[in-house]
């Protein structure tokens, strides 16, 4: 599964400066940070409205594409500022065989 996130950050690293009218991640860049958190914030409610809808459906569809759209933009976030996706993993990866508990209770007393 990570190969796609590996192609994923292969792809956002040579976008990040490429023509920005031909790129739609390099316009994402151009416009900065805080344009790329709007879309971030804008994705992540579209991904809770459509998990309150599958909720009621037979059909996460529209829940799939969604958090699609989130991870992707979320990734254009971290290339932004020099992060990508094999940083996250590593601290998915770190918190195994940890309580989920114990390491939220540890974030607090940092």
């Amino acid at each position: 599964m990570d190969t796609v996130l590996k192609q994923l950050d292969t792809i956002l690293a040579a976008r990040k400066n490429a023509d920005v009218d031909k790129s739609y991640v390099a316009s994402l860049h151009q416009k900065g940070l805080n344009k790329i958190l709007e879309k971030v914030g804008e994705e992540c409610t579209e991904t809770l409205i459509a998990a309150k809808d599958a909720e009621h459906s037979s059909d996460n569809k529209e829940l799939i594409a969604e958090t699609a759209d989130l991870w992707f933009h979320s990734l254009v976030m971290l290339s932004h500022l020099g992060e990508n996706a094999d940083s996250v993993l590593a601290e998915l990866a770190r918190r195994f065989n940890i309580s989920g508990l114990d390491e939220k209770a540890s974030r607090k007393n940092s």
